[in-house]
């Protein structure tokens, strides 16, 4: 899938992940509606890998124009 057609989906709650990575990663997630300090906090993407627990994610233009993302059962 591309980034466009998997995105409503991690909207929605879905893990995903590239098919091309071949290493410690494990999925990408969204976080929304978190609060901190009584004030809400920009949604986010995590990433979790295999060995470092959870890492911040900002897509990159590769990734975005990738089109072998897949839903992580």
């Amino acid at each position: 899938m591309t980034f466009e057609e998997i995105l409503p989906k991690l909207k929605a709650g879905a893990k995903i992940i590239r098919a091309g990575w071949g290493g410690y990663e494990l999925y990408v997630t969204l976080v929304a509606d978190e609060v901190y300090d009584g004030s809400p906090v920009t949604p986010y993407f995590l990433i979790k890998t295999a060995d470092e627990g959870f890492s911040s994610f900002a897509p990159t233009v590769c990734d975005i124009l990738a089109n072998d993302w897949k839903i992580v059962e």
